[in-house]
């Protein structure tokens, strides 16, 4: 995508087989040949971070920007981490553009060095920035999370101490297994203690508790998250480096575009070409319907809002899909000799947006207002 209006520039077709992992570098080449002598910043996601695929976009100069795996990092490195020594970055989202400075998302940075190494001894070690980004809102999703999945996990672990040494329960096998599931299912695997005695009567019992340390430790983690960085700090420090991959959001709407108004679903024909051939027409497809999004969008000027999108008839940025949604109502009356075509335009808002568009109609029905 373009980073005016989002506009796709590059589009290949795969086998459903293929690893998102192999893509990379055959992506990079292809947008390096669009790129011509200019520089581009590749911003993927966390399948760009494997070793060959760093070392090869190390290799060519490519500048870039991706999630490091959640794997990769453990929740003991970022609950070492001081906050206060976090840069602020000076970054609104849009959603909370509106809304009071303390009510709004907060990023904070700091930066280190993450290492690869590669799948036989002699691989290079590879190096690369990383920046550690912590997220207000993020914090807040991940406590509410945890405190969900702890609360379920003891209803269903104190109903299970109930019924240990029942009919169902009656051996240790099937406590343990028990256990197991609930807590797999519930994610506290990690914090989870609990083991199993026997009363006086011989029977299994259940003792179980949630291990206070290790839930601290996930909860200094919370909010944090890392991003690699193929970017010299001379030309973009940590917050930038931040600000560029929240470009990406760009690309994920486009996907669901692809898969929304454009109404991407499984097709069946006879032939895997006649497959990538469909989906190249609407790859063009989304091209226009991007290119109209954003001339749309040029034409209301800095603001890029307007109003009677909606009913209450508020402003908002107008996307695609609320453009054509309004436009498809239009109706073309056919003409003859002596009565050219008319097009009815039934309402103001349509009109307003075929005059951003830059587009003349011959005669139209009086909008009603």
């Amino acid at each position: 995508m373009s980073a005016d209006g989002g506009v796709p520039v590059h589009a290949r077709v795969f086998g459903g087989g293929a690893a998102e992992v192999s893509q990379v570098v055959g992506a990079m080449r292809d947008l390096s040949q669009l790129a011509g002598e200019q520089k581009f910043l590749m911003v993927a996601d966390s399948k760009l971070v494997s070793y060959r695929n760093v070392a090869a976009l190390l290799e060519a100069g490519v500048e870039f920007i991706a999630p490091v795996p959640a794997a990769q990092v453990k929740d003991e490195v970022y609950a070492a981490l001081d906050l206060a020594r976090a840069q602020v970055v000076d970054w609104v989202p849009d959603r909370d553009a509106s809304k009071p400075a303390d009510q709004r998302e907060v990023y904070r940075v700091l930066e280190d060095v993450h290492t690869l190494t590669g799948p036989r001894k002699r691989d290079p070690v590879l190096r690369v920035r990383r920046i550690l980004v912590h997220s207000t809102a993020h914090a807040k999703g991940q406590q509410a999370a945890r405190a969900n999945r702890l609360v379920k996990a003891s209803a269903e672990l104190d109903k299970l101490v109930g019924a240990a040494g029942g009919r169902h329960y009656k051996t240790r096998e099937k406590i343990a297994a028990r256990v197991g599931m609930i807590a797999a299912r519930r994610r506290v695997v990690s914090c989870l203690r609990w083991h199993i005695t026997e009363d006086e009567a011989g029977g299994p019992r259940l003792h179980w508790h949630f291990n206070q340390e290790t839930l601290q430790t996930e909860a200094a983690a919370d909010g944090w998250y890392a991003l690699l960085a193929g970017i010299p700090r001379t030309k973009a420090g940590p917050a930038q480096v931040l600000i560029h991959y929240k470009g990406q959001g760009t690309v994920e709407r486009r996907y669901h575009d692809f898969k929304g108004p454009l109404a991407v679903t499984p097709v069946f024909v006879q032939h895997n070409h006649r497959i990538a051939a469909l989906i190249q027409v609407i790859c063009l497809a989304l091209l226009v319907f991007c290119l109209i999004e954003r001339q749309v969008r040029r034409a209301l000027g800095p603001q890029q809002t307007m109003a009677g999108l909606y009913p209450d008839n508020r402003r908002v940025r107008p996307t695609g899909r609320m453009i054509l949604y309004h436009l498809g109502e239009l109706t073309l009356r056919i003409g003859t000799i002596t009565d050219p075509p008319m097009v009815q335009i039934t309402r103001g808002v349509q009109l307003h947006l075929l005059e951003l568009l830059g587009i003349e109609v011959p005669r139209t029905h009086r909008p009603r207002t």
